[in-house]
């Protein structure tokens, strides 16, 4: 993976580039037969509260004018999931822990450890505020999502339920 990636909190104005990175993820789920992200979330708004309450960061490459190019972007969570509370399984642990929601890869970039970079990176802040469990939850048809955390060291734990459906969990002890 490169080196020259930054791994930091989006700002509001990066929300429309934001946006296009959500939209080409729905377009590849839709095109796999994926059911996930197919009713219009995530929105604007999901992105805009994200940022507003300091969870929305952003992976980036470097370009020439010492901008960044966002090629991946998660909503990062310290203080729980609702529907993580009524799980259908057993977590691994019982305490605090991270979960990262709406992650998603631009479309030149897929392929390339991007996402697996970003799951590091959130591990790593978890780790410095000493939280040694990560959550995570997908859609059953979510196939590269479902690669992902099985190379990334993630057990599956059971099921969570969201107005939009039943996803498969699963938390990797950090």
């Amino acid at each position: 993976m490169d080196k020259e990636l930054v791994f930091r909190q989006a700002v509001p104005h990066e929300a429309p580039l934001i946006m296009q990175i959500i939209r080409q993820a729905q377009a590849r789920m839709h095109a796999a037969g994926s059911r996930q992200w197919q009713d219009g979330y995530p929105a604007p708004g999901h992105i805009s509260a994200d940022i507003g309450r300091g969870r929305g960061y952003v992976l980036c490459r470097p370009d020439t004018k010492e901008c960044h190019a966002i090629i991946a972007y998660g909503a990062v969570v310290f203080d729980g999931e609702p529907a993580y509370e009524a799980l259908e399984g057993k977590w691994l642990t019982d305490g605090p822990y991270v979960l990262v929601h709406r992650i998603a890869v631009a479309d030149g970039e897929r392929g390339k450890g991007v996402a697996a970079e970003f799951l590091r990176h959130v591990e790593e802040m978890a780790r410095e505020r000493g939280i040694g469990a990560f959550r995570i939850d997908t859609n059953h048809d979510n196939h590269p999502m479902l690669r992902l955390l099985e190379r990334t060291g993630f057990t599956p734990c059971g099921k969570v339920v969201y107005r939009s459906g039943e996803r498969l969990a699963f938390e990797k002890e950090i």
